[in-house]
């Protein structure tokens, strides 16, 4: 596997190949400490395999990166390593399509876990809370907001994706989400009309209690750390 690390900090690099390496020992990892730099190893070579992306990057701006990043390489998983863990940031980050967002506090096994997720086709983001509006598997009400009440007690009341009773299908749609694809890729993927993606996209933010795909990922990334990970839930996701 070939890794590419970006950010600007020659310690922050260091520690981070150091972590990334222990991966496993196929592991490649090159660094970058800016966007130019960046540009030019992933335009000499096209066998990476994952992108971790710091968002302050003296004059490059992380998010304009990022878009570019998508752009160009749509199929190349990004996961954006940051000082902020600001629900903000994490929201536009993974609305951008990122993968996953891994603050610089976290812990070597969390960095280590949220890489191996999304090296699975999932998505990660740090444990958070949505507000009221967002309480994954259950459908919006005016209600306590009982979500932050469990975050602040230390931890989270979601139901596993097995209870949401997702038929195969959306299943199929959701995984494929998860990955960022519009709705006419999933289409073309699962050979489906672009009108019945819809449908499926529908059903699926109301199982989870969304109303945005962004939302969805954040639910789901954080349901399955509450369980044994992506490939348990998509044991054939691609």
């Amino acid at each position: 596997m070939k890794v590419l690390l970006i950010d600007d900090h020659p310690l922050i690099l260091a520690a981070l190949q150091s972590v990334i390496q222990g991966l496993g020992d196929n592991v490649t990892v090159s660094t970058a400490s800016n966007g130019q730099t960046a540009r030019d190893a992933l335009r000499a070579d096209h066998n990476f395999d994952l992108v971790l992306l710091d968002l302050h990057l003296g004059e490059d701006d992380g998010f304009d990166l990022l878009a570019e990043l998508r752009t160009a390489y749509p199929a190349l998983p990004v996961v954006v390593i940051s000082a902020s863990d600001r629900t903000s940031d994490v929201i536009r980050a993974i609305d951008m399509g990122a993968m996953g967002f891994v603050p610089k506090r976290a812990s070597n096994e969390t960095l280590i876990d949220a890489l191996q997720q999304v090296m699975k086709g999932g998505v990660y983001v740090p444990p958070m809370s949505m507000g009221s509006d967002f309480n994954p598997g259950k459908p919006p009400a005016p209600v306590p907001n009982i979500q932050q009440e469990a975050v602040e007690a230390g931890f989270q009341s979601v139901p596993s994706l097995v209870q949401l009773g997702l038929t195969p299908r959306q299943s199929d749609v959701l995984a494929l989400l998860l990955k960022g694809q519009p709705n006419k890729l999933i289409a073309r993927e699962l050979g489906l009309s672009v009108e019945t993606v819809k449908d499926h996209v529908a059903a699926v933010l109301r199982a989870l209690g969304v109303s945005s795909r962004t939302q969805a990922v954040i639910a789901v990334s954080q349901m399955l750390q509450k369980q044994s990970g992506f490939s348990a839930w998509r044991p054939n996701a691609r």
